[in-house]
């Protein structure tokens, strides 16, 4: 199961895209909340979620997704449980995703120390021990995926559809939505 951890205020495309995409392909992708059924994303609307963060059994977690959004980022690095769960899905052998203002905490974590990554432009600075790269939609380093901003969230999402159930399924979603990025 892909875990997409949405704290209140986190940016809609980012996280939107990716499950639609992921589902597309036929990955099981839960919506999860630090708390309650309904996060409201940083442009007011409102989301359900699938379950909350204690409902999570970490075991069955293949891949554990951050959206970017600041108001969600801050609610996520806030709760310990989400290091937790991040940590032990890649102590696993799973893997680690994050996006646009999301990868800050991935290297606030310390996981990013030595490893390429992209954040959303300006937040380098919060990028610690990351050889961090420019200009390009995605990095993927051993079993951590780092997207950009909210405008890499479709070739991100292939990539992690790619990772996760092999290139064949990746290139018929991207056929099937007609993305030509």
């Amino acid at each position: 199961m892909v875990c997409v951890l949405l704290g209140p205020g986190f940016e809609e495309a980012e996280a939107v895209i990716p499950v639609d995409l992921l589902r597309r392909g036929g990955v099981e992708v839960a919506l999860v909340s630090l708390e309650g059924d309904i996060v409201p994303s940083s442009h007011g609307i409102p989301v359900k979620t699938d379950m909350t963060l204690s409902q999570v059994e970490p075991d069955t977690v293949e891949l554990v997704f951050l959206p970017g959004g600041l108001g969600g980022v801050k609610a996520l690095g806030e709760d310990l449980r989400t290091a937790q769960l991040v940590r032990h899905v890649l102590d696993r052998g799973g893997y680690a995703a994050a996006i646009c203002a999301g990868p800050t905490l991935l290297a606030s974590w310390g996981l990013l120390e030595g490893k390429r990554a992209v954040c959303y432009p300006g937040m380098e600075d919060q990028m610690a021990g990351a050889l961090t790269q420019s200009s390009v939609p995605f990095v993927v380093d051993g079993h951590i995926i780092t997207g950009e901003a909210a405008g890499a969230a479709f070739p991100f999402a292939l990539k992690l559809l790619e990772l996760l159930r092999g290139n064949e399924t990746a290139q018929g979603v991207r056929d099937a939505v007609h993305y030509h990025g």
